[in-house]
This record gives C-alpha cells, sequence and structure tokens, in this order.
C-alpha cells in the first residue's frame, strides 16, 4: 500500500504550542498515535477559541471532525515542546479542511502534518449546515493573513 503524501500550504495563519507530557508516551518511547491525535483536537480547540468561538457553538452551530488525516514525519518524546500551526483551506458548503504541521519547538524539526475535515451541523437536528457567513468571512481572513512556513 503506498504511504500517504500530503503537502503543506506555504502558509499558516495561526500557531500555538503543546507539551508532550509522559502520558502522550508510549511504550516505544515516543509520541503515541491516538496522542497525536489528542494534541491536534487541543490545537484545533485553540484554533476556534482565536476566532472567538468555542466548538460547540460556532456562529450557532456545531462542528464535528469528518475525517483527518496525519502524516508523520518524526519521532516526538516527553518533554518536547510542540509547535502546532494551522490553517483553513479546501472551503465547501459545509466545512474546511483545517491544515496542521507539528515540529518541536527547540529543533524545528517537524513531527507530523496532516488535515482535519471539519464539518458544521445544526445544534438540534444534528445535520450538515451551512458555514455560517461571518464565520466564513474569518475563516478566510485567517487564511489570507497566514504567516509564511519557517
Amino acid at each position: 500500500m503506498p504511504r500517504i503524501v500530503f503537502d503543506l500550504p506555504a502558509h499558516f495563519g495561526f500557531a500555538t504550542e503543546l507539551q508532550i507530557y509522559i502520558s502522550h508516551v508510549n511504550q516505544g518511547g515516543h509520541l503515541d498515535n491516538a496522542q497525536l491525535l489528542t494534541l491536534v483536537s487541543e490545537a484545533r480547540v485553540r484554533f476556534f477559541q482565536s476566532l472567538g468561538y468555542a466548538e460547540a457553538d460556532v456562529g450557532d452551530y456545531s462542528i464535528v471532525v469528518g475525517d483527518i488525516v496525519a502524516q508523520y514525519k518524526s519521532e516526538a518524546f516527553h518533554g518536547e515542546t510542540l509547535r502546532v500551526e494551522m490553517t483553513p483551506a479546501d472551503f465547501n458548503k459545509y466545512g474546511f479542511d483545517l491544515v496542521f504541521r507539528m515540529a518541536d519547538k527547540a529543533s524545528g524539526r517537524e513531527v507530523a502534518r496532516g488535515k482535519i475535515g471539519i464539518v458544521f451541523i445544526g445544534k438540534h437536528d444534528r445535520r450538515a449546515a451551512p458555514i455560517p457567513p461571518a464565520v466564513l468571512a474569518l475563516l478566510h481572513s485567517r487564511a489570507s493573513a497566514a504567516q509564511p512556513v519557517d
């Protein structure tokens, strides 16, 4: 089976830092794959907070993860601080991809990259809903204000 190949955008519009705790490490001594998703989820929550929203209420809608792609580039270890960069991309009627890059803060070594497929849903009917216009404008603004990748 061929490996996943995932190209990064030229710029990212958001960054946050996350420390790798001992609970994130598996028996192999490196970041556990399930814990990678936990860290990416924390970064996603912070991304929406940076826009002024909680995930349970983004312009009067909720969001769910429709899919996720992750490509590992290197191991990460207990005690390292990861810089997680994110930017919205590939918009559609009901959502967008939140592209991420994760790297060790001290060395710049890339750990992982990928994307999270975000879908907007109605709070009551739990069905896919169009991105609210005000949220869409904020997302486009964040994508266009993105900073170059180091």
